[in-house]
């Protein structure tokens, strides 16, 4: 599985971001996707996820603000963000997993000015 992400950016404390990963490749339709992240120091962390049949999971920090959600005609996983934290600035990963296998696009980085 092939990620082509993008989306990230600069936002005051409060805004929203929208990130979007396209995946491709013979499973991208039958891999849950996506997003993690990861802040200097600290470890990867589970942001958001959406199984091919919309079944979703969120890191607990997102507590309502955030939205995972999938086409899947076009295989493409979307992550928007609502009231962003200062804490929130990270490098967001967008992750593919199938079975055992788990496949990354190249981080977008979300900073968050307070």
């Amino acid at each position: 599985v092939q990620l082509q992400a993008s989306g990230g950016g600069l936002v005051q404390a409060g805004g929203s971001l929208r990130l979007s990963c396209a995946a491709s490749g013979r499973t991208a339709r039958v891999s849950a996707l996506g997003w993690y992240r990861q802040a200097p120091g600290k470890q990867r962390e589970l942001v958001a996820s959406i199984t091919p049949r919309g079944t979703t999971d969120y890191g607990d920090f997102v507590k309502g603000r955030f939205t995972i959600s999938r086409v899947n005609a076009n295989n493409t996983v979307y992550l928007q963000m609502n009231s962003l934290k200062p804490e929130d600035a990270a490098a967001y990963y967008c992750n593919a997993h199938f079975r055992s296998l788990d496949y990354w696009g190249q981080g977008t980085q979300v900073t968050v000015s307070s």
